[in-house]
């Protein structure tokens, strides 16, 4: 058995699959980096539970 060469729309598929991935690790870098910024902003505080009367 040869190895046969990849066909063109493997990759097509192979190059967009990088694509997205990069725009979702991208994304999901975004998302930690905006939490941080927030917490570490100095104005956060969690919210506090009224008491139950």
């Amino acid at each position: 058995m040869s190895i046969r060469a990849e066909h063109e729309i493997h990759q097509r598929r192979k190059g967009r699959n990088m694509g997205v991935g990069l725009m979702l690790a991208s994304f999901v870098v975004l998302v930690l980096a905006l939490t941080f910024v927030k917490i570490t902003g100095g104005e956060f505080e969690l919210p506090r539970a009224e008491e139950s009367q």
